[in-house]
């Protein structure tokens, strides 16, 4: 079958970059674009890394384009303290040799959309104010898109605040706008993506993968959290990823899914509601992950883009 057409607006951000990895590694996937936003770091971060991205994993002439720096009526919150100051942890890449696509994300999601309709799936791993402001510029999208798989939101627990997490939390209006615009959100989020935890054999597996492995992979998951035997930093952005490339690895159920706004210690919490009540489900959302199958893929596509990197040492910029 002809690779799924994808485009990923995300916020690199360590889990973005090891999510990346995985898309340009796979054959499954063929990326159209990379759009950015500010989340994890401020936008001029998020793009740059998404540019020194491109270049050392060799996505050729994959457009960047640069969206929206921060929420829709909120004030900026980001996550540089889970992921470094450069948002990219302790790893340094090589300065990109070419400049964004000029534009904004919004109008090239929409676009991307209208040449293609039924043929492109969006996936957004960071917050949703990029994909909300193409539905409010252009509600067609809805019916343009093929999907839209996020990376966020959670059933159970936050890691923003007790009830939201990062991604949702970081704009909950754009959140709002975009389960209730009339699609089908796929949303794999925490309760899933807390699986997905680099323990000391995933590691050592990296550190055999030449300059993929020690020049971002390593430095990014080692800096993210304390690696054991058993546990470690979960990868979530790879989860969201991982599922276009195989749908049998996480686990869906249909349900209402309702995005706070107004709660004074719940906002961006996504009210996930599988009994419906009534209701035509607006979500499908991940209730489970299989870890093994899940790191044997990661590993055998890492390890891939590894050979084609190769091991020539690396250029501090």
């Amino acid at each position: 079958m002809p690779p799924r057409k994808i485009i990923i607006d995300c916020d690199p951000g360590i889990d973005d970059a090891l999510a990346l990895v995985l898309a340009h590694g796979s054959p499954e996937l063929e990326i159209l674009g990379i759009t950015t936003v500010g989340g994890n770091v401020e936008l001029a971060r998020t793009t740059d890394n998404a540019l020194r991205l491109r270049e050392f994993l060799g996505f050729g002439e994959v457009p960047v384009v640069a969206g929206s720096a921060g929420a829709l009526l909120r004030p900026r919150v980001d996550a540089a303290g889970v992921h470094g100051g450069s948002g990219l942890g302790d790893a340094l890449l090589p300065a990109a040799s070419l400049p964004p696509a000029a534009g904004h994300a919004a109008d090239f999601i929409i676009e991307t959309l209208r040449a293609d309709p039924g043929e492109v799936t969006l996936v957004a791993i960071g917050p949703l104010t990029n994909v909300a402001l193409a539905v409010l510029r252009e509600p067609a999208i809805v019916n343009w898109a093929r999907g839209l798989t996020i990376l966020g939101g959670s059933y159970t627990r936050g890691n923003f605040s007790p009830a939201a997490e990062f991604n949702i939390a970081a704009d909950p209006e754009a959140a709002a706008i975009v389960f209730g615009a009339g699609w089908t959100v796929t949303m794999i989020g925490l309760d899933v993506s807390r699986g997905a935890v680099t323990t000391e054999a995933v590691a050592e597996r990296m550190a055999t993968m030449g300059r993929l492995g020690s020049d971002l992979l390593l430095p990014c998951v080692r800096f993210y959290g304390m690696i054991t035997a058993e546990d470690g930093p979960a990868i979530h952005d790879a989860c969201a990823i991982a599922h276009l490339i195989d749908p049998s690895l996480i686990t869906l159920e249909p349900a209402v899914v309702d995005v706070e706004t107004a709660g004074r210690f719940t906002a961006g919490m996504t009210v996930t509601d599988f009994a419906l009540r009534g209701r035509a489900p607006n979500a499908l959302v991940g209730t489970s992950l299989d870890v093994g199958r899940f790191w044997d893929l990661l590993l055998t596509v890492y390890a891939g883009v590894a050979e084609s990197i190769g091991s020539i040492e690396s250029i501090e910029s």
